[in-house]
């Protein structure tokens, strides 16, 4: 992972085989960030998404190894238990042009992947969901 900050804005370049998620986590934990927004668009060949299945409180989840366009990589850095906490979605194109997607659990780069991460001012945490029962970690605004 290469990157460079301008003004609140960390321009990142993954390379091949490197995984977005760890390589995310390093920053978050190198740079001290607290509250960010997560864009991108890329290439991989390895990926592991999920679909929440709320009354089972699980993600299920799938796993694909072939070429594949990242499409959208959209998502947020926050704080739990004083550690950075990734939310991050994908899409990505097949080469049917077949598009799919979901919670992201990992994808290693196939080309490289162009990523903006905009740090914001302040700190959201996360707690597990205990008003509606989801099963989730969703936002803590203490």
């Amino acid at each position: 992972m290469d990157y460079r900050k301008f003004g609140d804005t960390y321009v990142l370049r993954l390379e091949r085989g490197e995984e977005i998620m760890k390589s995310l986590t390093t920053l978050a934990e190198k740079e001290d960030i607290r509250l960010a927004k997560i864009e991108g668009l890329g290439a991989a060949d390895q990926l592991s998404v999920g679909v929440y299945d709320v009354p089972a409180k699980q993600y299920i989840r799938h796993d694909y190894e072939e070429p594949l366009e990242i499409t959208s990589l959209t998502g947020n850095i926050t704080r739990m238990d004083g550690r950075p906490y990734l939310h991050v979605h994908i899409s990505a194109g097949r080469r049917d042009n077949q598009v799919i997607g979901g919670h992201l659990n990992a994808a290693r780069i196939g080309g490289t992947a162009e990523i903006f991460v905009t740090a914001l001012d302040g700190e959201v945490g996360r707690k597990y969901d205990d008003i509606t029962d989801t099963g989730l970690n969703i936002f803590d605004f203490k």
